[in-house]
């Protein structure tokens, strides 16, 4: 049980990285390669702040405003300075590895004896239950901080997701999910189509720098190299979302980004328990992302065959 609390909560984390590659690659058909380094921004903001003694809740706001302010260069390059998408986002990440290294100033900032987001959700549960460290749950007995910690990251999961609704059904979201489908016609309304652009990516990166922040309170450390392959995760988290809700409401989007990315974790970790070497999570990585993008064409073929069968059948 303590491990699919840890799961889940760490699914919950990465699910901020899941919606910021939402918003590139299903908003914008942007495949921003900047979250791998915008990731690590976000964790290297943090711990460094939190380490230098700063307050973890300003650390973590700051460590959005890095990855929005590397998502935003991202989004000049591209827009203002005309470079290819990608290549734009790998030049951002590229240069965000050499950032982090200075912000950091090492390559791992260990977190474990620090005050941090983490410690104050742990340290609520002393307040509602002194003395008492472990909690019986469906029958299993799990540490009473851990649960306290998967509560704190779902509320706040659950407040980013109702803004980000919010914000993407109000006009100015309204002209950014529009620019995403069709710019030509955006553009013919008198809407800044770069800037929306530009505003996007940024708002991307940011959600995945704060991913990050809470990431590296979480494990206890931030790392330079913590970054590789979280695009990978975070696209196969929106593609698994997607395959679990197929209503294309906003909402059930958004939903489907945050489970998406718990069902990810949990199957990870299912891997991991069945005795599979860690050396080989990139490998069950990309194995379940082929999994995901090939199942629904799949059963959408299934499907169809069946419905053809039973037609023939009929007649």
């Amino acid at each position: 049980m303590t491990l699919l609390i840890g799961s889940i909560t760490i699914g919950l984390i990465l699910s901020l990285l899941a919606l910021g590659v939402f918003i590139s690659f299903r908003i914008y058909n942007f495949p921003d390669i900047t979250a791998e380094g915008s990731i690590t921004l976000g964790a290297a903001i943090a711990a460094s702040l939190i380490v230098a003694g700063l307050n973890p809740v300003l650390a973590t706001l700051l460590a959005f405003c890095g990855g929005f302010i590397a998502g935003s260069i991202t989004g000049i390059l591209h827009t203002r300075f005309n470079i290819n998408n990608l290549l734009a986002g790998i030049l951002v990440m590229t240069a965000l590895y050499s950032v982090n290294l200075h912000v950091m100033g090492k390559s791992n900032v260990p977190l474990l004896s620090e005050k941090s987001l983490i410690t104050y959700f742990e340290s609520v549960q002393s307040v509602f239950a002194p003395g008492r460290e472990t909690v019986n749950l469906l029958g299993w007995t799990v540490p009473e901080k851990d649960l306290f910690v998967l509560i704190f990251i779902f509320m706040i999961i659950i407040a980013i997701t109702v803004l980000l609704y919010w914000f993407f059904r109000t006009d100015m979201g309204t002209a950014m999910r529009a620019t995403g489908n069709n710019q030509q016609m955006i553009r013919a309304l008198g809407v800044n189509t770069k800037n929306m652009v530009i505003l996007g990516i940024a708002i991307s990166n940011g959600l995945i720098g704060l991913s990050g922040a809470l990431l590296a309170q979480y494990q206890g450390f931030a790392d330079v190299q913590m970054g590789i392959g979280m695009v990978v995760w975070g696209l196969a988290s929106v593609i698994i979302g997607e395959a679990l809700i197929t209503e294309k409401n906003l909402g059930f989007v958004i939903a489907g980004a945050v489970m998406g990315s718990v069902l990810f974790r949990l199957l990870v970790a299912i891997a991991l328990r069945w005795g599979m070497n860690p050396n080989d999570l990139k490998l069950i990585t990309a194995l379940f992302v082929f999994i995901a993008l090939i199942l629904p064409t799949l059963m959408q073929k299934i499907n169809r065959k069946n419905k053809i069968a039973i037609a023939d059948y009929r007649k």
